[in-house]
């Protein structure tokens, strides 16, 4: 698999003596400065197992967390719109072959009213997502795109939709410039397995098959102008740590070719979709090595987001919201037209089984519960800090200030309009404290954020 050295992986994970306390130590006062770390460093932090090492490695990516992102955790919701595919990954109910679901893709009409529910309990950030086939009429780019319009159409009240986000199939480069003309946030595709013998027997056939291809992908988008990309792998399928080590030597490819890196990752984990496969994960990974893999790549790439879904349960997602994550998804469906009254409630179609079935409103209060600022925020695709830009405020941790006021902005959008009266009292207390913290230029701002949305606008931002 191109730029995936499986030998030299191997290598840092099985030779060598594992890093004592004393040399944990010292890799994570490096991550603690924001400095990216080496593969060997990210490897020998893979290889902890002892208590005291690991609670160090905890505790410092709850610090680097905080120094780039501070307090907040934006949320999203994802948006299936098809499952039809052509592929025929063997651990997901969407491949090809499975007749035992009901195959469905949404019209405009139904993305619409999709997305006005969505709207209608307060949600601002989407992420479409689709199975890998056109559906019949119309190219794949068309129906992503006309989908993608008639998202950003709904309105409900003063609230639309801010930013949709996708994952969808791998596109050509004129396609993806498409993709970037129709308005997206974040392009995101998962490679699934960086293991290339894994990936061809999961894999068996559809334009999936092809390893180098889905690889390849991402670097077409950057050349299409898209400059913030989600990648991912799905763990289970292969050895957690070597998944975790590929992850990182992708990202330096992409830093080495486009000078910067993804925007986001994310860390799914193997659920139950219905599928022989699933029930026989062949690499478990557990609780512990889950938490561990989430906090390296929190240390590894200091300035990255990552992403947590609802395959997690919520005692998981709660204990992770402070381990370094900085993205998580709320009242996840995942089949097509499963939110609305009329839709299929999820019984039919869905891709994979969910563990967190809160409701967003639940998901907030439990955020606040752990003095963790709910976000809604997306300023930063509206003004032009993507990419490039984004990171160079990432990195050296200044990004947080900007994400600080904009994260207390949309939340008190939230609670005005949309949250329970319980929530309500517990997020004003919290904006109050929080406000007590910044300094006096950033409180007048904020003033006069609130002064305004008091006066029924939406959507301001720094």
């Amino acid at each position: 698999m191109k730029y995936i050295d499986e030998a030299r992986i191997w290598d840092l994970l099985k030779t060598g003596r594992r890093a004592g306390i004393e040399d944990i130590a010292g890799i994570l006062r490096k991550s603690r400065a924001l400095e990216r770390l080496t593969l060997s460093e990210a490897a020998a932090l893979l290889r902890a197992e002892d208590p005291e090492s690991l609670n160090l490695i905890f505790e410092a990516a709850r610090c680097v967390k905080n120094a780039v992102y501070g307090s907040r955790v934006v949320l999203f919701t994802p948006l299936y719109i098809s499952n039809f595919c052509s592929n025929g990954c063997v651990y997901c109910a969407f491949q090809a072959n499975n007749t035992g679901i009901e195959r469905r893709q949404l019209s405009e009409k139904e993305i619409l009213e999709e997305t006005q529910w969505l709207l209608s309990r307060g949600h601002k950030r989407i992420l479409m997502v689709a199975g890998e086939k056109a559906p019949a009429g119309t190219s794949t780019i068309e129906y992503y795109t006309q989908s993608i319009r008639a998202i950003y159409s709904a309105k409900v009240g003063a609230n639309n939709i801010r930013r949709v986000n996708v994952n969808v199939a791998p596109l050509s480069t004129a396609e993806f410039r498409e993709l970037k003309r129709a308005g997206i946030g974040t392009y995101q595709l998962f490679q699934e397995t960086y293991h290339d013998a894994t990936y061809r027997q999961v894999h068996p056939y559809g334009s999936k098959s092809d390893p180098d291809e889905r690889l390849d992908a991402i670097d077409r988008a950057f050349l299409a102008g898209i400059d913030d990309v989600g990648i991912g792998a799905l763990y289970g399928l292969y050895d957690y740590r070597f998944e975790t080590l590929a992850l990182l030597m992708h990202i330096g490819h992409l830093e080495n070719k486009h000078r910067v890196g993804p925007h986001t990752i994310s860390v799914p984990r193997i659920e139950p979709a219905g599928v022989a496969f699933t029930e026989q994960v062949p690499h478990r990974v557990s609780d512990g090595e889950f938490k561990k893999l989430v906090a390296v790549l929190r240390l590894a790439v200091p300035y990255t987001g990552i992403i947590l879904s609802t395959r997690e349960t919520p005692a998981m997602r709660n204990e992770l919201f402070t381990l370094g994550v900085s993205q998580v998804s709320a009242e996840s469906c995942t089949s097509p037209g499963a939110h609305t009254p009329g839709g299929n409630n999820g019984n039919a179609g869905t891709q994979f089984t969910l563990n967190d079935h809160r409701s967003l409103d639940e998901v907030i209060d439990a955020l606040m519960a752990r003095d963790l600022i709910p976000s809604f925020c997306t300023a930063c695709y509206r003004t032009h800090r993507t990419g490039e830009a984004f990171m160079n405020l990432a990195r050296p941790g200044t990004i947080q200030g900007k994400c600080r006021l904009n994260a207390l902005v949309t939340l008190r959008e939230y609670l005005d309009d949309f949250a329970s009266s319980a929530v309500k009292k517990k997020g004003y207390e919290l904006i109050n404290r929080v406000r007590e913290t910044l300094d006096e230029e950033d409180k007048k701002r904020l003033s006069v954020f609130f002064e305004d949305i008091a006066k029924g606008a939406r959507d301001e931002y720094v």
